[in-house]
C-alpha cells in the first residue's frame, strides 16, 4: 500500500522538523514550516489527496498562487511530533483559483488547521516566488533565540541589523549577502504581519521578525534550513561579542567585508556598506 508520507517532499519536510526541534527552535507548538509542491510532487501524490475540505480565506490575497499546493506544518502543533505521527502534524493545503482561501487536501486529522502563520507564509511565498521566477519553494519560520535577543538589543533596520551580524561572523555573509530584513513586532497570525514580511521577502530570503524569530526560504528544504543556521549562528556570536560589552568591540571593517565576499565569490549588498 503507498504511504505518501514516505514520499521525498513530505520526508524532508519531516527531517527539517525534527532537526529544528533538536536545535531547541520549536518550543510547545512555535514555529512552521510550508514547502509549494512541485508538479512531479502533485503527480505522485494526486491519487491519494481529497477535496472534500471547505474552502477557508485567508485575509490575504496573491493570485500568482492560484491552484498552488503546499505542504505545511499545522497550527498548535508541535514539531516535536512530526516525525512520530506526520498525518495529524503535517497537511496538504490546495489554494483556490483567486488565490486568496485554502482546503486540506490531505492529513492534519482530527479537525487540524494549517500553522498559525500560514498567511504570512502564503505572501512570502508569493514574493519568492515572483522574485526567484518559481525557483523559490520553502518558507521557514523558527523561533530561533539568538535572532530573537538581538531584536532586543540592535536597531530595527535592515542595515543595521545585517552589518552587526557580517561584522561578528564574516564567514557567513557568504549565506546572506543580499542582507536581511527586519520587521517590527505585530500580533501573530494577522494580515499586517503577512504584509510587511512580504514586502521584506521581496528583496531578502530571510527576515527577522521581532520578538517572534527568523523567517527562511530557499529553493530546496536543505536551503531554506542552512540559511537559518547561519542566520541564527552569526547571531549567537553577535550576542556573546554584546555580551562581552560593546567598549572597544573589534569587527570586521567593511574593506575587510568586500575582500571575504571576493573570496567567497559573492556580492555584498553595498548600500549595507560604508564608502570605500
Amino acid at each position: 500500500m503507498f504511504d505518501l508520507t514516505k514520499t521525498l517532499a513530505i520526508e524532508g519536510c519531516i527531517r527539517v522538523c525534527s532537526d529544528g526541534w533538536h536545535r531547541r527552535w520549536h518550543e510547545g507548538g512555535g514555529g512552521s514550516l510550508t514547502y509549494r509542491m512541485t508538479a512531479a510532487d502533485i503527480i505522485l501524490c494526486k491519487p491519494y489527496l481529497h477535496n472534500m475540505g471547505e474552502w477557508v480565506p485567508m485575509g490575504v490575497r496573491a493570485p500568482g498562487l492560484a491552484g498552488e499546493l503546499f505542504i505545511t506544518t499545522g497550527g498548535g502543533k508541535s514539531f516535536r511530533n512530526v516525525e512520530a505521527d506526520p498525518p495529524h502534524n503535517l497537511g496538504i493545503v490546495e489554494i483556490n483559483d483567486s488565490g486568496d482561501a485554502w482546503r486540506i487536501v490531505w492529513g492534519l486529522d482530527g479537525g487540524g488547521r494549517p500553522a498559525t502563520e500560514f498567511p504570512i507564509h502564503f505572501l512570502c511565498h508569493s514574493a519568492r516566488k515572483a522574485a526567484t521566477k518559481g525557483d523559490n519553494r520553502v518558507v521557514y519560520y523558527c523561533r530561533a533565540p539568538h535572532v530573537i535577543a538581538l531584536t532586543a538589543l540592535l536597531p530595527m533596520e535592515d542595515r543595521d541589523f545585517t552589518r552587526a551580524l557580517w561584522q561578528s561572523d564574516a564567514e557567513n555573509l557568504a549565506a546572506f549577502p543580499e542582507g536581511i530584513g527586519v520587521c517590527p513586532w505585530t500580533v501573530p497570525g494577522g494580515a499586517e504581519a503577512a504584509r510587511e514580511l512580504k514586502e521584506k521577502m521581496r528583496r531578502y530570503r530571510s527576515a527577522v521578525w521581532a520578538r517572534h524569530g527568523l523567517f527562511a526560504s530557499g529553493v530546496d528544504l536543505d536551503g531554506a534550513f542552512s540559511l537559518a543556521q547561519s542566520v541564527e549562528l552569526s547571531a549567537e556570536i553577535c550576542c556573546w561579542g554584546l555580551m562581552a560589552g560593546q567598549g572597544g568591540r573589534q569587527v570586521v571593517p567593511d574593506d575587510g567585508l568586500r575582500a571575504i565576499a571576493g573570496s567567497l565569490g559573492v556580492t555584498l549588498n553595498e548600500s549595507f556598506l560604508d564608502g570605500e
